[in-house]
């Protein structure tokens, strides 16, 4: 992740808004006062609400864990034949 003052991020807001929309790494925006944040696509931000979403569901990953393991007990398979 790269790191810059705030000074700089100011003088480049549209190049490292441009950046973080091209799959560039984020960018930590430090300022003199010890205050932070980071800048990220609003994709990988959107991303991040729904792995927080998705984790916070009861019995998610212990879910997904078991059905990667093979064990399938209790899980019926997707015919494409069959209504929803």
């Amino acid at each position: 992740m790269n790191t810059i003052n705030i000074t700089q991020a100011r003088k480049d807001l549209f190049g490292l808004v441009e950046g973080v929309n091209n799959g560039f790494n984020p960018v930590t925006i430090v300022n003199n006062r010890g205050g932070s944040a980071v800048l990220i696509s609003e994709q990988d931000w959107r991303d991040i609400q729904e792995t927080l979403f998705l984790t916070s569901l009861p019995n998610f990953v212990k879910d997904v864990k078991k059905m990667k393991s093979g064990k399938k007990d209790g899980w019926k398979g997707y015919k494409e034949e069959e209504e929803w």
